[in-house]
């Protein structure tokens, strides 16, 4: 795992990954502001503050490594945490680096809350960054070349789903971004800005990242309202009532004798 952190670290320094960081910076600041509880954790991902817009009292970024800024450095499968005792997790590419992405998607769902939330963004192998780094893994072979992306593969959207909703997450929130070509040239990168807006419009699934927010959902939990407990003092009142007036009956009978 330390080999892919580092391989990420050093390519969001380039400029497509300074792009993409932007673009993912504008969506968790967007998305987790209005999240409320007490305690948030973000799994990985130094460089971005995920949690920074967030008004949580206590909020932690947790790393694999010791990193800047780590208040805990831990394995994403085993996490320091009690079960459902945390509000928000943040995954930002956290399941592209770790060891067993679901084993981690499982620790998340242990920790969190009913009705927490998990914010995960991903590499989208089916977009035109995805279809350059399947074709640079060909070369690969080949020997020539080297890939485009820092991780050798990546988990598709539709995946991420299914794994989801295995563990009774519901999505509430997603959306793709970054539909500028793959390419390493800032310049070049910049003259195709218009790229992002036809993107968004007609090619919306094919964008270079996805992002997402999903919540726990926990089956056959109701919760109660007041009028449960006037429900309740109706219960016990009418057996007292009965009660009485058996008592009431039993009295009479024996004075008549």
């Amino acid at each position: 795992m330390n080999d892919r952190i580092v391989g990420l670290h050093d390519w969001f320094a380039t400029p497509p990954g300074r792009y993409l960081l932007a673009w993912e910076r504008d969506q968790l600041d967007s998305a987790v502001a209005d999240i409320f509880g007490y305690h948030a954790l973000q799994l990985g991902m130094s460089e971005l503050d995920a949690l920074r817009t967030n008004r949580m009292p206590h909020r932690w970024l947790a790393s694999p490594v010791n990193s800047p800024g780590a208040a805990i450095v831990t394995d994403f499968e085993a996490l320091p945490f009690p079960a459902n005792s945390l509000d928000l997790v943040v995954l930002p590419h956290s399941l592209e680096l770790a060891r067993d992405p679901h084993a981690t998607l499982r620790e998340v769902e242990r920790v969190l809350v009913p009705e927490g939330r998990v914010v995960i963004c991903g590499l989208n192998p089916v977009s035109l960054w995805g279809f350059r780094q399947k074709r640079a893994r060909l070369y690969r072979r080949l020997g020539l070349g080297k890939l485009f992306l820092p991780q050798d593969e990546c988990i598709g959207y539709w995946r991420l789903r299914d794994w989801l909703r295995l563990l009774s997450f519901e999505v509430e929130n997603e959306r793709f971004g970054c539909y500028r070509p793959a390419i390493a040239n800032e310049q070049w990168l910049r003259s195709f800005a218009w790229m992002d807006r036809a993107g968004a419009r007609w090619w919306p699934i094919f964008g270079a990242v996805y992002f997402l927010v999903a919540v726990k959902r926990v089956r056959g939990v109701t919760l109660l309202s007041p009028a449960w407990k006037d429900a309740a003092r109706g219960l016990v009142a009418a057996p007292a009532s009965i009660a009485g007036r058996e008592t009431l009956t039993g009295a009479k009978g024996m004075k008549e004798t």
